[in-house]
Formats: structure tokens, C-alpha cells, sequence
């Protein structure tokens, strides 16, 4: 063992760190206080470029992510002082010609604020926040620099890079025993060291913009559209209006300003887009999506002609790791991007305290092999969520089978595991990294059922069908979500999921107009063969 590779070599002062976070938007920022919070001991640093934060798009958090930043980083008052709780996602549908209003159109929504929180996040003021508290933490933040010449350390070398001042200056050498990637869609990391795969199958772009002005959807319509949902906040919810090959999104954010974005298939994506007014136009051309907007004045606008890109690695054995947009970003419909920071920056802190308590070089490089396999699974399973299937989104019947399927698998799987630990227990990680092939097979079988009901509905010209006057509670596929988080055996996860996928079965068929069918083994829906 060489001197730079003893973990219980204490760090030296200076320009020399036990952490470097390359990036101080929300991943890097988190990771730097759950370090904080877990290892006060380390030096820890975090090196951004910009000298404020500009907004940046992720406003719409999820669960998993949520359970994170409450238990994990002791955010919960935080969130809801300084911003929206979240009302689930609510999803509307729209005739072809795009012209229905708003309280006419189909809905799947809740009734209620969630059981599990979530919230809407002001990026810009998130990140400002978490800086200036983990700066008060002991984090020793440096704005202003563009990280260059990144030298990677091997078989447990410290790491080094130059910071070059951007508004001019001497360019600063620092040495790291442990190197982040958080830059986001800078990609340091993963461009240095070829591990950025473009994404060829789900070819996905989006424009955004942040308006004033928006419309209080609460206020909007009569006493039955708001009775209906027993006048719960709609607008605290993220809605979505969908259309076939693409989608809108409307996010509430603090002090008057609303998120409001178009993702879609970038063969359907519209040029005009790409500008602010452009954009506008087109927005208007929805009639509910325009009675929004009647007022609204923009703040801003960006757009991205390709979202989604892939990894080949998220840790290194080398002590490096890669965390939220520096790894990978895959689609914003289910709103995954900070559920991967969250199993990301675990993952990462689980590492350096191996690292920190003595294990070998060996043994931390054993773990973090482990827990990139699992991370590029979970990679691969999310992209199978979106991909071949923008064409659905516009039919309520396909929108309510995907997302009754979608959304009971999210909590049976991945909620209720990350709410207990299991993804740092290396058993059921060996035992996830196994299931793979048969995982992903079944998310191919429900993708090619999706499809065989959609052209159904397309050719009998009927996909629009029951897109007006109907309403679900988009809590009906999860008649098990009190158990959430909760001691549960692998036998009724298994349970559960072969229940999932028996319904969207039955569902599938009856959109379908098929005579029912008897209930299949979950093996079954994981054979080679579909069950549709």
C-alpha cells in the first residue's frame, strides 16, 4: 500500500481535499451535505463556475428523491418554507383538433396531497440555498472557475485539476483523494473519459420557458370540475397535457412564476419552438393550454434538440464517481432525474466512508463495481419506460394503462426498497443485478402490448375515444401503498408486482373489447414469449 493510498492518511491542508465536486448545482451540492452530515471529519470542496445560480430545469421531485432530502439531508422544513408541496402528477387528454377546454377534458389525478410527499422546487433558489448553508457547513465552496486538466489518479493516486479563474487570474492546482463529476450536461468526467453514450432509441427533445401571469387552474371552470377532485389543489399538482408524440408541462414555483415546457418525439418536434415567441405560438394553439396563458408574461427560455444520454460508468474503484446530469438523463415525464442523484450521492457517501474507515483499496473497488452494475441497470430499466412510446401519450385509455402499470411498479419496487435500505445491502443488489434480463424482458412485453392496443384503437379510429368527461384517481393501482416503506418479504413484492401486471392484462384487453382471460404467474409475464 503506497502512502496516497492509505485511507487513514489524514488529508493534508492547502489545495489538497478529501472530496472534490466538480459542479455546484443541486447533485453537488446535495452530496456535499450529506458528506457533511455523515463524515464532518473530510474536507470537503465544491468547485462551480458561475458566480450565481441561474434556474435550470428538474423543478418536479418524486418520491424517492423526497424521502432523501427529508431523511437522508434534513430538509423537510426547508422544503416547505421555501417551496410548493407537490400534488402528484395530472394528467389531461384533448380531442384531435386540440380545441377542447379544460374542465371538458379527461383527467387522471388524486383527490388529495399525496400520501408520500413531493414537492415543486425552485432550482435557481435551491441551489443558492444549499450553497450558502453547507458553506456555513464547513464545505468549502469556489465560484468562478472553469475546471481544466483533470488529471485522474490511478490504483488510489490522488486526482488533480487546474481551476482557471473566469473573469481572469491565476490558474489554481488542487489535488483530491476522492473526484465527483456534478457538473451536469458539462459532462467533465464523462467526456474526458469516453463514457457519454448518446441514446439512439429514444430520441426526445424540449423547450421550456418560466412565465408570470399564469392562470390559477383552481379558479378555472365550474363547481362540478372542481368538485370533483374534492377542490384539491390542482395546481399544485405537475400537469401535463398530452398529445400523441408529445407533451406539456405547467410546474408552480414561488413568488408568481410558473415552469411551463413542451417535450416531445424530436420527429415531431416544432421548429418554432426553438425561440420564445415560437414557443408561445405554439403553446397557443391548445385551447386549454391557452386559457392558461391568456396573461401570462414570459420570463425565459431554453430548449434542448436531444434530452437523453446514456453512461458506461457511474463509479470507480479509483475513487471517482459520476452524479445527477454528469452521468445520464433519460426523459422528464416521471420526473426520474432526482431519484438518480439520490441513489447516485448514497451510493457515493456509502464509498467514501468505506474509504474513510480503512477498508482496502481492493474491497471499497469491490463495492463500487457493485453498485455501478446496479446503477446502469436502473439506467437501462428507466429508458425502457419511455422509448417506442410517445405515440401512446395521447389516448386517455393508453395513458391510464401505462400509468396504472407505471406508477404501481415505481412504488413497489423502487419506493418501498430505497425507503428501507435495500439498495445499500449488497444481497439484494446481487439479487436486483440478477433479475435483469427478465426485468427488462417484461418492460419489452408491456411495451409491445401497449403497442398491439394502440393499433387497435387506430384502426378501428377510436383513440381518442374516451379522451372527454371522465376522471380516475391516479392512486387506484395502488391499493398497497400504506405498506410503503414498511418490513415486507421479496414473496409479496412478488405478489404485488404479478397483481400489477394481471390488471394491466385485463385492462389491455378490455380497451381492446376481448374477452377476459384467466390470471397469469408472474413468470409468465417475464417469458420469452408476450402475454398479450
Amino acid at each position: 500500500m503506497t502512502p496516497e493510498s492509505d485511507s487513514r492518511r489524514p488529508v493534508a491542508g492547502g489545495d489538497e481535499f478529501s472530496v472534490a465536486i466538480l459542479g455546484g448545482g443541486m447533485a453537488g451540492h446535495l452530496l456535499a451535505r450529506q458528506l457533511r452530515r455523515t463524515l464532518p471529519e473530510l474536507r470537503v470542496a465544491v468547485f462551480e463556475k458561475t458566480h450565481r445560480d441561474p434556474h435550470k430545469l428538474g423543478e418536479s421531485m418524486v418520491e424517492i428523491a423526497t424521502h432523501y432530502f427529508v431523511r437522508k439531508l434534513g430538509l423537510s422544513s426547508y422544503l416547505y418554507d421555501r417551496h410548493y408541496p407537490k400534488n402528484g402528477l395530472r394528467y389531461f387528454y384533448d380531442d384531435p383538433e386540440r380545441n377542447t377546454p379544460l374542465e371538458e377534458m379527461s383527467e387522471i389525478g388524486s383527490e388529495s396531497l399525496p400520501y408520500h410527499p413531493a414537492f415543486q422546487i425552485d432550482r435557481a433558489r435551491l441551489d443558492a440555498d444549499l450553497s450558502a448553508m453547507n458553506a456555513e457547513d464547513g464545505v468549502e465552496i469556489h465560484r468562478g472557475g472553469q475546471v481544466r486538466k483533470i488529471e485522474m489518479g490511478k490504483g488510489g493516486a490522488l486526482h488533480r485539476f487546474d481551476v482557471v479563474p473566469v473573469d481572469g487570474g491565476e490558474t489554481r492546482t488542487y489535488r483530491a483523494r476522492w473526484l465527483v463529476d456534478a457538473s451536469g450536461r458539462a459532462r467533465l468526467l464523462g467526456k474526458q473519459l469516453d463514457l457519454t453514450e448518446r441514446e439512439t432509441e429514444l430520441d426526445n427533445a424540449s423547450a421550456w420557458g418560466r412565465f408570470e401571469g399564469v392562470a390559477d387552474v383552481d379558479l378555472i371552470g365550474s363547481e362540478p370540475f372542481r368538485a370533483r377532485v374534492r377542490h384539491t389543489a390542482r395546481r399544485l399538482s405537475t400537469l401535463h397535457f398530452h398529445y400523441p408524440g408529445y407533451w406539456i408541462w405547467f410546474i408552480p414555483l414561488r413568488d408568481g412564476v410558473t415552469s411551463v415546457g413542451l417535450v416531445s418525439d424530436s420527429g415531431r418536434f416544432p421548429s418554432e419552438a426553438r425561440t420564445q415567441d415560437g414557443f408561445l405560438a405554439f403553446l397557443r394553439q391548445h385551447r386549454a393550454v391557452a386559457s392558461l396563458l391568456e396573461r401570462a408574461k414570459p420570463v425565459d427560455h431554453g430548449c434542448y434538440t436531444h434530452l437523453a444520454y446514456q453512461t458506461k460508468q457511474f463509479f470507480s474503484g479509483d475513487r471517482f464517481g459520476l452524479t445527477g446530469e454528469a452521468a445520464c438523463f433519460a426523459d422528464p415525464l416521471y420526473s426520474p432525474g432526482s431519484d438518480f442523484i439520490a441513489l447516485e450521492n448514497d451510493f457515493l457517501t456509502d464509498l467514501i466512508q468505506r474509504d474513510a474507515a480503512g477498508e482496502s483499496f481492493e474491497a471499497v473497488g469491490e463495492r463500487a463495481a457493485l453498485y455501478d452494475a446496479f446503477m446502469r441497470f436502473r439506467q437501462e430499466a428507466t429508458l425502457a419506460l419511455y422509448r417506442g412510446q410517445y405515440d401512446f401519450l395521447g389516448s386517455y385509455e393508453l395513458g391510464k394503462l401505462k400509468w396504472n402499470f407505471d406508477i404501481g411498479s415505481y412504488y413497489n419496487i423502487w419506493v418501498d426498497a430505497y425507503m428501507r435500505d435495500q439498495h445499500l445491502d449488497r444481497a439484494w443488489l446481487e439479487s436486483q443485478i440478477a433479475q435483469q434480463p427478465l426485468v427488462l424482458r417484461s418492460l419489452a412485453h408491456v411495451r409491445s402490448a401497449m403497442s398491439k392496443v394502440a393499433r387497435h384503437l387506430e384502426g378501428a379510429g377510436t383513440y381518442h375515444r374516451r379522451n372527454l368527461g371522465e376522471y380516475i384517481d391516479g392512486r387506484e393501482s395502488l391499493w398497497f401503498l400504506d405498506d410503503i416503506g414498511q418490513k415486507a418479504t421479496e414473496m409479496q413484492t412478488l405478489e404485488r408486482m404479478g397483481e400489477l401486471f394481471n390488471k394491466f392484462r385485463d385492462e389491455a384487453l378490455q380497451v381492446m373489447e376481448a374477452e377476459p382471460r384467466a390470471p397469469l404467474a408472474l413468470t409468465r409475464f417475464m417469458g420469452r414469449r408476450g402475454f398479450l
